[in-house]
C-alpha cells in the first residue's frame, strides 16, 4: 500500500482492467453454451475441456490485471 493519496488517474486506470474479471466468470456460468458432448477434444467432451480452458484464460487474465495495477 502506498503512504500517498490516491489519485482520480489511478483510480479511473484500474478501473478498466477489473472489468476484465468479469469475463471468465461470465464465460463459466452460461452453461446452456457448453452443456453438450461434442465437439472432443482428445476424448474429452466438451463440458470438461471448456471449464479447464476458461480456468486458463482467467488466470491469464488475472496476471493482466495484477500487472496493470502494479505499476
Amino acid at each position: 500500500m502506498s503512504d500517498g493519496p490516491v489519485r482520480e488517474e489511478d483510480i479511473s486506470r484500474v478501473s478498466w482492467t477489473r472489468w476484465l474479471l468479469v469475463i471468465p466468470f461470465i464465460a463459466s456460468l452460461w452453461v446452456p453454451f457448453y452443456n453438450g458432448v461434442d465437439p472432443k477434444v482428445w476424448g474429452i467432451p466438451l463440458f470438461y475441456w471448456y471449464q479447464l480452458v476458461w480456468v486458463l484464460i482467467g488466470a491469464a487474465i488475472c496476471a493482466i490485471v495484477y500487472a496493470s495495477e502494479r505499476n
